[in-house]
């Protein structure tokens, strides 16, 4: 799964598990950034990329609206459904942020599989215990066997040709993953990508304001 259909797959899901109408977010949602132009965190190779920014300016308890502005001025409605046991904890002055971490590899190992190649993804949700902010994580782990076609040890890039016959370029974590490994090798590889939403409440720099 790349990582443009990661998004467009999961960030409805990942806005209702922290408490919010899916159906209000496929009308209308806080701006999006394209995600190939604006990191925002980058910690060794890994690569993080805010998709919604945005500051709670209105809580309606009686509807269950949260009215949502985001730096450029949109002001966008959202509505919370029953079974959301968190939004009481939704505050005037939160920030909502949704990002998303793109796809690394996390394991790389040799493997002897006769040049049979195979794809599994496997996709979980967590949320915030009862009692706090709203917040939700979808994690998606996909395990590959591939055969390598080129390495790239400056970019620590590797380029296999997997199960679908394309070939594919994968982002390394870890460089020491490299050590061993050369062209026409059989290996796994297991890559690693996510999307966290969460309110947080404002600190105090933000209240000064």
């Amino acid at each position: 799964m790349n990582s443009s259909s990661f998004v467009s797959k999961n960030l409805a899901i990942l806005v209702l598990g922290i408490g919010l109408s899916s159906v209000s977010l496929a009308q209308t949602k806080p701006a999006m950034v394209d995600p190939n132009k604006a990191p925002i965190a980058a910690a060794g190779i890994d690569e993080v990329y805010q998709l919604v920014d945005a500051v709670v300016t209105k809580v309606d308890s009686k509807t269950r609206t949260v009215t949502l502005k985001d730096k450029d001025g949109t002001v966008t409605n959202f509505v919370a459904g029953p079974e959301i046991k968190n939004f009481p904890q939704i505050k005037v002055g939160d920030r909502l942020t949704v990002t998303h971490e793109l796809a690394v590899v996390i394991e790389l190992a040799k493997v002897n599989n006769q040049g049979i190649r195979s794809e599994v993804q496997t996709t979980s949700q967590t949320s915030a215990p009862l009692g706090s902010k709203p917040a939700s994580v979808i994690s998606n782990t996909t395990t590959i066997i591939a055969t390598v076609i080129g390495i790239d040890r400056q970019k620590m890039t590797i380029s296999v040709k997997g199960p679908k016959g394309k070939p594919d370029t994968y982002r390394i974590k870890n460089a020491a993953l490299l050590k061993d490994i050369a062209v026409n090798d059989e290996v796994k590889i297991v890559l690693y990508d996510a999307m966290a939403a969460s309110f947080t409440a404002p600190t105090a720099a933000t209240q000064k304001k």
